[in-house]
Parts: C-alpha cells; structure tokens; sequence
C-alpha cells in the first residue's frame, strides 16, 4: 500500500468513517514531527476515544514544543482518566525534566489507580532522582500494580540507596512484582541486589528466574 500524502491524510482525518480516520493517524508514524504533529492535534478531541487515546500518545512520539503544554493539560483537566494515564506515558516518552512537577502532582491527587501507575512509570522514564520519595511512598500503596510501577521506575532512576525498601518484595505472591524487582535489582549494583537476584534465581515462576539471571549478569560485568 502506497503511502498517503500530508494532505491526503488531513483529509482522511476530517472523514466521518472513525476507522478512516484512525488509518490517517496511524500514517504519521512515517511524517516528521513538524509536520505530524499539526495534524495529530486536529483529533484530540476527537469523539472516538480510541482515536484520542491515539493521538495523545502520539504526541510523546512525535515531539515539537507543542506537545508539552499540551500533555500537561490534558493531565490535569481531561475528563476521561484514560486520557489522562495516556497523557502522562506520553509525557514519560518525552523525557523533559519540565514533567517531574506535574507528573508528582498527578500520582498523589489523581483518584484513579491508572494515572497514579502512568504517573509512576513516567517518573522512572525521566530518570530523575527526584522522584525517588515519592517512589517509596507508592511502594505502600494497596493497589499491587502501583508496587510494580515503582519498583520498575526505582531501578530505572538508579536510586541504589532504595534496594533496602524494594526488597521486601522479594516473596510478594504477585509474581509480576517479583519480576519487576529482579529487573530493577539489575540497575541497583549492591552486595544486597546480589544476594537478593541469587534467591530470586531459585523462583517457582520462570520469567522471575530468568529476570534474576540476566540481571546477575549485567552487575557482573559492570563490577
């Protein structure tokens, strides 16, 4: 299938068929930013929501100066929480130190268990040491999918000095967070991420194993 032409596509977009429009979005994967982006705009506020939820993540693919200001609000105002979850993703994808601020806002005030996760993944994709405390306050949460969050995002900022705080997840019966911290063990070189990987290699589950051992892997050669 040829590609569409830029006015093609903003054609397309303009179409009442929703998955016309939707093949127009996805046709800016191959256009430049300053280019794509004018366009993604014209469906933020699209009536599909699956198209919205297209664009906004586009807009942490496609980066021109827009997209920023226009992910932060969508943050903090959009109605829909799903919108608001792509919204910081995409501000992750970003990775502008600008983002730590609004990001923190939205773990601790968002109602909604999705964005607080997005907003905790997106901090690690910052890789800012700043969010280091508000990593291990997530790590006391109740929802278990925001312990994964965390323990992924604390080995992704490097915060060697939290490995005492991930490792009480070591015998979590969620098999997805013992991941998560097999693989952020990995970032954190310690003699504690070691000991810890060498237990973690023994795990009932294979893919927490298998984490552990690649994860052992990567300290050896860094040591």
């Amino acid at each position: 299938m040829s590609q569409l032409s830029l006015e093609q596509i903003a054609s397309q977009l303009e179409s009442e068929n929703s998955r016309d429009r939707m093949v127009a979005l996805a046709s800016l994967r191959s256009v430049d930013a300053a280019d794509a982006v004018p366009l993604i705009k014209k469906v933020l506020d699209d009536d599909n929501l699956q198209i919205r939820s297209m664009a906004v993540f586009a807009l942490g693919i496609k980066q021109t100066d827009d997209c920023f200001p226009i992910l932060v609000k969508l943050l903090e105002t959009d109605a829909d929480y799903g919108i608001r979850a792509d919204a910081a993703g995409a501000l992750g994808y970003l990775e502008d130190l600008r983002a730590f601020e609004p990001l923190v806002r939205a773990f601790y005030e968002d109602t909604d268990w999705l964005v607080r996760f997005s907003s905790a993944v997106a901090l690690g994709n910052l890789k800012d040491m700043r969010a280091r405390d508000v990593l291990i306050q997530a790590l006391d949460s109740d929802e278990v999918v925001l312990h994964q969050a965390a323990i992924a995002a604390i080995g992704e900022i490097k915060a060697v000095d939290s490995v005492g705080h991930i490792l009480r997840f070591a015998q979590s019966p969620d098999w997805l967070v013992r991941q998560r911290l097999a693989e952020a063990l990995g970032n954190l070189p310690s003699d504690k991420s070691i000991s810890a990987l060498r237990y973690l290699e023994k795990d009932s589950h294979s893919h927490v194993s298998a984490a552990a051992t690649i994860s052992l892997k990567r300290l050896e050669e860094q040591s």
